[in-house]
């Protein structure tokens, strides 16, 4: 009798153990089949780029690393390609929003923003300012937007970027979570100062919820919120002039997942963007290797094809429409390749 109970426990655990496999294992499988499937097809021909496209530079350029030989280098590298916008790294903010005096925190900015009009005329150059955002109360170590006095500190840095020659405000604010009210009262601020003689008001922000409410189901499992609603990424883009969605740090393993999967960002973020704010998404021109981001499948060949695959989909016609290329001094020449053939830019070799 004992032993047919356990033959019987046995036999249950088994039964448990396969239903347990069977909910975890079907769920990642039907994903992966329908992020294969967003891969699948072709790109409209005028997927190509719009000539609105932008590349995020290092702080290297306005600290006195860079010289006249590397604004030469990278008319070589951009010049005849669809990029127009150049974000370069000004902060970071300090975390009560403020900045340094420009001749620490950025000395060689007016010099940059010179030569780079000389060398490529067409081009315009922003202010990249970013900090981490904290949101307990008793968390330390980044910018508090709940703060007013630091949203207000904000905007004064703005105008100090401003003043001093950027045609710009690009603001990289992370982790940033859903629905919150005071990052959009931080841009209803920004956008007056910043568009006070025709400036440009630009964020990058998170991947948009893949399955409705997932970012508020990884925020309770996990603590850290990877999304955000497609709701708020409309709220965001109707505030800036430019929104850059960035997508890349996916954790997908394989090449026709990431690209199934920036396939359905792209479409997402197309349907939130309304016809006024430029969408451009994201390309990672970077190669480390980590839980959140492996190289040999977050490739630039991938991205692109996603993305005209997702625009083809939803909007093939769009023209407030490009890419944004993370980041300059990692990027090989196999990036630009990849950018160049697939996006429709000519090779920048």
């Amino acid at each position: 009798m004992a032993r047919q109970r356990l033959r019987r426990w046995r036999r249950a655990g088994k039964w448990a153990a396969w239903a347990i496999a069977m909910l975890i294992v079907l769920p990642v499988a039907l994903a992966g089949t329908a992020l294969r499937a967003q891969y699948a097809g072709a790109a409209a021909p005028q997927t190509t780029t719009r000539g609105r496209d932008a590349l995020w530079l290092g702080h290297a350029w306005v600290d006195g690393r860079r010289d006249a030989s590397d604004v030469a280098a990278l008319r070589r590298r951009i010049e005849g390609s669809g990029i127009r916008d150049l974000y370069v790294h000004t902060g970071p903010l300090e975390h009560d929003g403020t900045l340094p005096p420009a001749r620490r925190a950025y000395p060689r900015a007016r010099w940059l923003i010179g030569a780079l009009h000389r060398a490529l005329p067409s081009v315009r150059v922003h202010a990249w300012l970013g900090d981490r955002l904290v949101y307990e109360a008793d968390e330390r170590g980044g910018l508090r937007l709940s703060d007013a006095a630091a949203r207000r500190a904000i905007v004064a840095s703005a105008r100090q970027v401003r003043a001093d020659g950027f045609a710009g405000v690009h603001l990289d604010l992370e982790p940033l979570h859903s629905d919150n009210a005071d990052y959009l009262r931080l841009l209803d601020r920004l956008g007056p100062v910043v568009r006070e003689g025709g400036g440009l008001l630009s964020v990058a922000v998170h991947q948009i919820d893949p399955l409705p409410g997932l970012h508020t189901v990884s925020g309770a499992v996990t603590g850290h919120r990877k999304w955000i609603s497609q709701r708020f990424f409309g709220q965001v883009a109707r505030r800036v002039d430019q929104i850059a969605l960035m997508s890349y740090d996916t954790g997908m393993p394989a090449e026709s997942l990431y690209g199934g999967y920036v396939a359905q960002q792209t479409r997402l973020a197309l349907e939130a963007t309304g016809p006024d704010t430029d969408l451009l998404m994201g390309l990672p021109f970077f190669h480390t290797d980590g839980i959140g981001h492996h190289a040999s499948a977050e490739t630039v060949r991938a991205a692109v094809r996603g993305i005209r695959l997702g625009l083809t989909r939803e909007d093939p016609g769009r023209r407030r429409f490009g890419t944004a290329l993370y980041v300059d001094f990692a990027a090989t020449d196999e990036d630009w390749a990849a950018y160049g053939s697939g996006w429709g830019a000519r090779d920048g070799s």
